[in-house]
């Protein structure tokens, strides 16, 4: 039997089972549908308006505490507190009690918030902010010094960016950097952790259903191995594929249904003229986009994309060959994903801050984490000579696990009734 036999047979098994073709059709209406229930749900919170009730005996911070689009006060102070408590407990989210002291400084430690539920972080510094704001005010007239002219003095910097060239650069392009990156490497880690579970689950199934012992009299079980991987990539490209088209169609037919929300519902000048400033924005980033190396990027991620799918793919290979349920595999799944988290980890917080680094160029450099790393790194620019000693590792790499996952398909695949131990799993690699 040939490779292309076995790869085909394992496509066809894969894109012609029921439950691949539902879920191909139905992922991209569930997520659409989950990000149409999220939108809507936000912009119900954003309606909701909450009430706080505020007792003020020393009648200092009560016209501090401002009505927002969020919290309305309501001044209770003209009640006792215990009045003012009951009301509270009834009517209101909570009560700010403010308690009379002889001088304004002792504030500082005897604003209590009273409510059955814990407040969020965000109110407890909007208090805060209110009360530090009125005794620096107070502490300033007390030192007799005028805070509106220090008001008047504060300004607010805008740097501009240049290049040496004397084009203009952008604040937020290194951002826009970031995420394409982290689309790139996070595709690849979802792809090799999803279909990568896959190729296992379909060699533990044929070896518990000992049709393996069939199929292994007429073909090698590398080829075999190699058969199941490059088969189940293929499949999984195809629902990608399905899932990206489809899932685009959704969201644009979903997002032109519902519509741009307004708080109004009518368009004002303000709206138009600030419309017109954000497209205006973005076209400033259009130029920088299009300087990007796109071509290196795509090609890149291609490569990146098979060299680590095929690695990682033979590592699963090999313990569902080694293993006789999904339960049993679970031990040997975690050397697998904390690579894939590690370089997703040093993506996000290495590269962000400085993608030309040691840490990153390291770890851009290892097999492991390369697809994951490097993919982050190329928005920047990659000198070519890292780009290519990084994939001639990665294939290098695959190469020699696929020799050595080979060895463990040969022995494992044969082997039932037994849990294998690390141990087992090394002297396989000797025979």
């Amino acid at each position: 039997m040939s490779l292309s036999l076995i790869i085909k047979r394992e496509f066809n098994a894969k894109v012609r089972n029921k439950s691949f073709i539902v879920m191909t059709f139905l992922s991209p209406l569930l997520f659409t549908a989950m990000a149409v229930l999220v939108g809507y749900l936000a912009s119900v919170n954003d309606d909701d308006v909450i009430k706080v009730a505020i007792h003020d005996q020393s009648g200092l911070l009560e016209p501090d505490f401002k009505d927002s689009k969020k919290i309305e006060y309501v001044n209770l102070s003209q009640m006792s507190l215990a009045v003012a408590k009951e009301k509270a407990a009834e009517s209101y989210e909570g009560l700010i009690y403010v308690p009379s002291v002889s001088n304004p400084a002792e504030l500082v430690n005897k604003v209590e918030y009273i409510s059955n539920e814990s407040p969020s972080m965000d109110f407890i510094e909007g208090m805060e902010d209110v009360v530090n704001d009125k005794l620096f005010k107070y502490n300033l007239e007390k030192a007799d010094i005028n805070f509106e002219q220090i008001e008047k003095a504060k300004t607010k910097a805008d740097i501009h960016l240049s290049k040496f060239s004397g084009e203009e650069s952008l604040k937020w392009f290194n951002a826009i950097k970031i995420a394409i990156g982290f689309a790139f490497g996070y595709l690849i880690m979802m792809f090799i952790i999803i279909y990568g579970n896959m190729v296992m689950r379909s060699v533990i199934e044929e070896k518990t259903n000992r049709i393996i012992e069939i199929i292994i009299s007429s073909v090698k079980p590398f080829k075999l191995m190699m058969g199941k991987i490059i088969g189940t990539s293929m499949a999984g490209i195809l629902q990608f594929l399905i899932w990206a088209v489809l899932g685009s169609a959704l969201i644009f037919i979903a997002s032109s249904a519902l519509g741009l929300k307004m708080d109004s519902g009518v368009i004002t000048p303000e709206m138009i003229e600030a419309g017109q400033n954000s497209v205006s924005e973005w076209q400033r980033y259009i130029p920088e986009l299009l300087t990007l190396p796109w071509a290196t990027m795509l090609i890149s991620f291609l490569v990146f994309f098979i060299g680590g799918f095929f690695l990682y793919s033979s590592i699963y290979a090999s313990i569902g060959a080694a293993v006789d349920s999904e339960t049993d595999s679970q031990q040997f799944l975690l050397p697998i994903i904390l690579p894939l988290m590690l370089g997703v980890y040093v993506g996000f917080f290495t590269v962000i801050n400085d993608p030309h680094g040691t840490v990153a160029t390291v770890f851009s450099l290892i097999p492991l984490t390369s697809p994951i790393v490097m993919m982050m790194r190329l928005p920047f620019g990659v000198p070519l000579w890292q780009l290519i000693l990084s994939v001639a590792i990665l294939f290098t790499t695959f190469f020699l696990v696929v020799w050595f996952a080979s060895k463990i398909y040969r022995i494992g695949i044969l082997m039932y009734g037994k849990k294998p131990t690390y141990k087992e799993i090394f002297k396989w690699l000797k025979y």
